[in-house]
């Protein structure tokens, strides 16, 4: 297995792998709007700040980080908004090699933490612990209905 920096040129593969596990349990997502998931992917890969990586085993695309670099007072960090692996090569290791191989390549570019948020009630919650993340004391997000 091998990670890539990859961008808007994968983007119907980062499509189909994203849908592909966030559509089903535990995370049930609505994306049958092809419009609006396609501009949510670009929304996240396709601006001059995104940092996307793809975990490839061979030619095909197993895994996916996307986010954006994000210039903070701590230094500069990776604020990954996505990170995904395909729903039937979970639970072989795969994420923890992949979180492990962006920790890699953001030590190479000199960015100094990685942020992310994810839902308490999922089993990303327990994966990102056991890798080393810790929840911020204090820390809340905010959403409101239009």
């Amino acid at each position: 297995m091998k990670i890539e920096r990859i961008g808007i040129d994968q983007k119907d593969e980062i499509k189909k792998l994203f849908a592909s596990v966030f559509t089903i349990a535990p995370w049930n997502d609505d994306w049958s709007d092809e419009n609006q998931l396609d501009r949510y992917i670009i929304d996240l890969i396709g601006q001059g700040y995104s940092l996307t990586y793809g975990l490839y085993d061979g030619a095909e695309l197993i895994g996916v980080s996307m986010g954006y670099i994000k210039h903070w007072y701590t230094g500069t960090e990776y604020y990954i908004d996505e990170l995904c692996i395909r729903t039937d090569r979970q639970g072989e290791g795969i994420g923890t090699f992949f979180l492990a191989e962006i920790e890699n390549a953001m030590k190479e570019l000199g960015l100094k933490q990685i942020f992310l948020q994810t839902e308490a009630h999922v089993p990303a919650y327990e994966f990102y612990k056991k890798n080393g993340f810790t929840e911020l004391e204090g820390h809340v997000s905010f959403a409101k209905e239009l």
